[in-house]
């Protein structure tokens, strides 16, 4: 049979019986793909060399021409067939439904007909008229192949099929997060607008084993509740025999915090182990991937969960989380205004609405005489609020930006599974710990919503005991939980997510004094100063009037946007509703910074040189893009001008906490700690 004939139309189209999971077959006895590969490979190796010699033959009789390069290399083109992936012609081409996706290998469109045997083609004709068989209509396909030549997108879309395109490396590399994050976010949006059909999801890589069960895997994990061990077998059972690739195995229950004590790997299925040589008689590629670009720049094999270490450096500069798609950013970003109470409006639905605090002065500090305070102290760490929902933890950043955090936060009663629809509020510190080295660290100090329900108008104290009682408290319970049931060797290690969670502490003013001079100076992170929280408050998104810092009166400071102008002159830039707005005479020192120009454009935290007369540069800023407002700026000169000093802050509160006020609450907060213990 000469491959390089085509078919007659009509073949393409008869139905033919093929093993696919989940079908009684009646195979008939035909000669595999595979071996019509070998047996014919080197008839069309030398019948293709017959062809060029004639064609070369006749190339060198006619006159020479300018388009005669591109004639060769056209001649050559068409010489050539083009031949399907190595393997997919003896891989079945689908598996059972998961839910609404079917896992399929990749249909190839007509330009491979010449290499497919008729009965071993696999088209997207094909794919619609075998699902509607089984009594499914397609709505959506998801291609994960990392190139764009086994067909046209058009031959989903002009049917109103939707197509979305992920692209993954299928070498040396698993699909990274945030294509993972895209492909769940697809799925999930799917199928939430469908109301009255139920269509189905098409997801194939190249053989629809191991890419596309990587990802169908990282559905299953994020939408219920189950481990790793239980997904890969649900995926195996549908698409034997499953993911068959040891560092994508290892790598899900790496992301997922599991470590098994030992990973079954399946063996590479027979139809994957075919000739090494394509039908043109060349070494065939062993995925898809299309070579363009820096091969050099591609993703690391994942290590092995033995090589889980925490030795990396770290800093309060590090990006955490995995990017999210941006529709699904701004519906998260409707969701946190609907529960602090805010209307979106324009460009402002894009600002970060987290409480922030003003400076202290001697105006404000007389808020302490006239409302019920606790202490903190202002851990130098970076601000994040963090979005629980039942597909994952978000972090958000002062940008308003979401990135996806792999953590686990289960309910007060396990047994009805985890949050969904809690807001936080909190910071990222450091710490050091000796003989541990660095750890990250997430301190909550106030919670804004739990499991969808908006608490930001109960008082603090009760939101602040909330914070504890749901979130923190059954995270540590059910770590205690896992490690002792399993004898030191939990499914789920707790000890493998990027960060750890405590609530923060808060104290009756009448401790400040011992907060400043013994608590600090032993924290195991950079302190800055104090916070002052208003005990019976409302949570106040954005600024907060009532929300006192006092920092070291070295440590106030600005959030400049620093620009090189012409001549090389500093130029420093505040906000002024919400447009730039220059400082004229404002200057800044950079201690050991020789390279100034690469600053231009990056937003600096200065402190007041007042010996020297203008600002110094404490650090870059890489979590901010914007300057403070000029309302901040002015409280601060106000705070550094008022120069309120730690010997002046003590004087005040040791006079503040013997007002009635404070010494009648003090006293029953303490008889009622002692009646709890």
């Amino acid at each position: 049979m000469d491959l390089n004939a085509s078919p007659l139309p009509e073949e393409d189209e008869q139905p033919f019986e093929e093993h696919f999971e989940g079908e009684i077959i009646h195979e008939e006895i035909v000669e595999s793909a595979v071996a019509t590969m070998r047996r014919e490979r080197e008839e069309r190796r030398q019948k293709l060399k017959r062809e060029n010699r004639e064609d070369g033959l006749n190339r060198y009789s006619q006159s020479v021409r300018n388009d005669y390069v591109t004639q060769s290399r056209n001649t050559r083109r068409h010489g050539r067939v083009k031949e399907p992936p190595q393997g997919w012609l003896d891989c079945p081409s689908y598996g059972q439904c998961i839910g609404n996706i079917i896992p399929s290998k990749v249909p190839l469109d007509e330009t491979y007909n010449d290499s497919v045997l008729p009965g071993k083609r696999y088209s997207s004709k094909q794919v619609i008229n075998k699902q509607r068989r089984q009594g499914r209509e397609l709505g959506l396909v998801i291609d994960l192949t990392n190139t764009n030549r086994y067909y046209s997108p058009l031959e989903w879309t002009k049917l109103g099929i939707k197509y979305v395109k992920i692209a993954c490396k299928g070498r040396d590399s698993v699909p990274d997060n945030e294509s993972v994050n895209l492909f769940v976010h697809e799925v999930l949006q799917f199928l939430s607008r469908q109301r009255h059909s139920k269509k189905y999801i098409l997801v194939h890589c190249t053989h629809g084993h191991n890419r596309t069960g990587f990802m169908i895997i990282h559905y299953l994990m994020r939408t219920q509740p189950m481990h790793v061990a239980e997904a890969l077998q649900i995926f195996s059972q549908a698409r034997p025999p499953g993911i068959y690739k040891q560092d994508y195995i290892e790598a899900l229950y790496m992301f997922y915090h599991e470590s098994p004590e030992n990973i079954v790997c399946p063996s590479t299925p027979e139809w994957k182990r075919s000739s090494d040589l394509d039908l043109n008689g060349e070494a065939a590629q062993d995925d898809d991937d299309d070579d363009e670009g820096d091969t050099a720049a591609r993703l690391p094999v994942q290590v092995s969960l033995s090589e889980h270490t925490d030795s990396k450096i770290l800093t309060n500069d590090d990006i955490l989380g995995d990017a999210i798609p941006i529709d699904q950013q701004d519906a998260m970003r409707h969701l946190c205004y609907q529960m602090l109470d805010l209307t979106a409006t324009g460009r402002g639905s894009a600002q970060f609405p987290g409480s922030h605090p003003v400076s202290l002065n001697r105006d404000n500090l007389q808020l302490l005489r006239q409302r019920y305070y606790y202490a903190t102290w202002k851990a130098d760490g970076t601000r994040y609020m963090m979005f629980i929902t039942n597909t994952g933890c978000y972090l958000i950043d002062r940008n308003f930006c979401f990135r996806r955090v792999q953590m686990r936060f289960p309910l007060k009663n396990p047994a009805e599974g985890f949050h969904s629809g809690t807001l936080i509020d909190g910071e990222m510190i450091i710490d050091k710990i000796p003989d541990a080295g660095l750890k990250r660290r997430y301190l909550a100090y106030d919670l804004v919503a739990l499991n969808h329900h908006s608490v930001i108008k109960l008082p603090f104290s009760e939101r602040w005991k909330l914070l504890e009682e749901e979130v923190v408290r059954p995270r540590n319970n059910e770590r205690k939980q896992f490690e002792f049931e399993s004898k030191g060797h939990p499914v789920y290690r707790y000890d493998m997510e990027p960060f750890s969670v405590r609530r923060k502490d808060f104290w009756f003013l009448s401790t400040v004094a011992k907060l400043l001079k013994e608590f600090i100076p032993r924290l195991s992170h950079e302190a800055d100063g104090l916070i002052f929280q208003g005990w019976d408050d409302p949570y106040i998104p954005r600024t907060h009037e009532g929300l006192l810092k006092w920092k070291y009166p070295s440590m106030n400071s600005v959030d400049f946007l620093f620009e090189i102008g012409s001549e090389n002159r500093q130029l420093l830039f505040l906000f002024e509703r919400g447009k730039k707005k220059l400082m004229d005479g404002a200057r800044v020192s950079f201690a050991g910074e020789e390279d100034i120009a690469s600053l231009s454009g990056k937003i600096v935290e200065c402190s007041w040189d007042a010996q020297e007369g203008c600002w110094s540069c404490m650090r870059i800023r890489t979590d901010k893009a914007t300057p403070n407002d000029i309302n901040t700026y002015r409280k601060v000169m106000r705070s550094i001008n008022d120069n309120i000093t730690e010997e002046v802050l003590l004087n005040e509160i040791s006079e503040i906490v013997h007002l009635p006020m404070y010494a009648d609450r003090i006293a029953r907060a303490q008889q009622l700690q002692h009646r709890q213990r």
